[in-house]
């Protein structure tokens, strides 16, 4: 069956990141007294020194299954095994748009109470490539500019979107936005560009 390979690996790697987001986002929150917060960190340090006896070099990168499904993993804004990420499912629509809904939480703070600024255009930045990106062809962002129309709240249902406005030769400029609730937050235009050779 295609994809059981791929829905086996998610199943064993899928719950150990969700449950170091958690770790994380409960390192930023926690009130716990030094004693408990010492004791946890051994078991902490206890546990990585286990996972590391088997560990590859270097980034994830891109691997692929026995039957050639992509895995993108480690990458910081979709990575199925990268608990920095939020992660982002990015849903491709048959007119070109692309769309992802998201919330962010305590690990992705800059100024109190909202997102940081970076975190939103490193967001824009991949749905805005996703427009351009093709199996087989990827694109890479030759230029990002992005327009914060006011703070992106943590902790509230958002949704990015982008949508081609035009393509010429090996570039395709893209646009987009993040929005909660009461409308856009972040405004982004791009380009991106197939390159020769990938």
């Amino acid at each position: 069956m295609a994809g059981s390979e791929l829905d086996d690996l998610r199943a064993v790697y899928e719950p150990l990141t969700q449950s170091v987001r958690r770790l994380i986002d409960v390192t930023i929150r926690t009130h716990a007294d030094a004693a408990t917060v010492a004791a946890v960190k051994d078991r902490i340090d206890c546990a990585s020194d286990e996972l590391s006896e088997s560990m590859r070099d270097g980034s994830f990168g891109l691997e692929h299954t026995r039957g050639g499904e992509p895995m993108v993993w480690g990458n910081v804004v979709i990575g199925v095994r990268n608990p920095a990420a939020p992660p982002l499912v990015v849903h491709h629509e048959p007119d070109g748009r692309v769309w992802a809904e998201f919330t962010l939480g305590a690990a992705f703070e800059g100024p109190p109470g909202h997102v940081h600024g970076g975190v939103c255009a490193m967001l824009l930045d991949h749905v805005l490539g996703a427009t351009a990106h093709k199996p087989g062809k990827p694109a890479v962002t030759g230029t990002l500019t992005t327009r914060y129309r006011r703070g992106t709240r943590l902790s509230r249902p958002l949704r990015a979107e982008a949508w081609i406005d035009r393509i010429e030769g090996a570039k395709t400029f893209a646009v987009g936005h993040i929005a909660d609730a009461d409308g856009v937050t972040v405004e982004a235009d791009g380009v991106f560009i197939h390159p020769r050779n990938p």
